[in-house]
């Protein structure tokens, strides 16, 4: 293997300009250390989701981001969604879908396909692709080692189905991966007592295992920019608010909608231990990196008062 140093034009200016950009990578990574220092050790859960799960040059992106971490002395934990994905194969098998309050009404068919998507498909091939990165990556379910203990949730006292709702959470088994120096990569399906199976939102989930893990950073990344003041202005973000203010930005009805239930997940993940918890658009490169490793940050970071 060789490896090749750049080649730089003798001409003084060129030669300045190029230069100049090899001492602003340098910056870059000056920026990064006190914040890799601060980190070394330290638990992430990230909830991957949205539009990175979807489109290929942004999932190269957060798993290059994921195994940077990982490399620098983070311990990353992954729960992921898989909509998208199950989405597909239900129409595709002709299974009809319902929506209620976002949530996916879920009977047995259903149940069997949620779990073969998330548990088989979408978990191993995000492991794959962590792998290629050179880091040793295991895929589990919430149902593995008992994570995810759930009870059926009902929607305005209507039974929905197999739909969970997290009653305890046992990481043993995600704290044996991280000291194995394995990135645990989890589905959101749980079970209960019984052993029924339970379809579980992924970010009720991701906040639940943080909270049980007292991660440092609990990272949501969506097809939103954040929390923003006003929804029809990109421009108007929130980068920095406490739990007390997100409740009073809900009551406020500035915080609505389906924002509603991702902004309790963080205030539920701080409450339960989680020192800040960040909301950031999955959709911009290396976004993870931006807001964790640089001072300004792109998202939305929630922390206690």
């Amino acid at each position: 293997m060789h490896l090749t140093r750049p080649v730089y034009i003798n001409t003084g200016r060129v030669i300045i300009c190029t230069m100049q950009q090899y001492i602003d990578k340098a910056k870059v990574l000056i920026e990064a250390l006190p914040y890799i220092r601060s980190f070394y050790g330290k638990t992430v859960v990230i909830k991957y989701g949205g539009s990175a799960m979807v489109n290929e040059e942004l999932k190269q992106s957060v798993i290059q981001d994921i195994a940077l971490m990982k490399l620098v002395g983070m311990c990353p934990v992954i729960v992921h969604g898989g909509g998208n994905e199950i989405n597909t194969l239900l129409k595709r098998l002709d299974i009809k879908t319902e929506f209620v309050n976002g949530l996916r009404v879920t009977d047995a068919e259903t149940m069997e396909v949620v779990e073969m998507v998330l548990s088989g498909k979408v978990n191993k091939e995000v492991v794959t692709i962590i792998q290629k990165q050179g880091i040793n990556a295991v895929g589990i379910s919430g149902k593995d080692g008992n994570i995810l203990t759930a009870r059926k949730k009902l929607i305005d006292g209507k039974d929905a189905g197999f739909i969970g709702e997290i009653e305890n959470v046992d990481p043993k088994l995600i704290k044996t991966l991280i000291q194995n120096d394995f990135i645990p990569v989890i589905a959101p399906v749980a079970k209960d007592m019984q052993g029924h199976t339970y379809n579980v939102n992924a970010d009720y989930a991701a906040s639940a295992i943080a909270g049980a893990l007292q991660a440092e950073k609990l990272v949501f990344l969506t097809d939103i920019e954040g929390v923003l003041k006003d929804v029809n202005d990109p421009h108007s973000l929130i980068s920095n608010i406490t739990v007390n203010e997100a409740g009073q930005l809900i009551k406020e009805g500035v915080i609505s909608g389906g924002m509603i239930p991702k902004v309790d997940c963080c205030i539920d993940g701080v409450k339960k231990g989680v020192k800040t918890v960040h909301i950031l658009d999955g959709r911009v490169e290396h976004s993870m990196l931006l807001e964790i490793f640089t001072d300004r940050g792109i998202g939305t970071m929630i922390h206690r008062d």
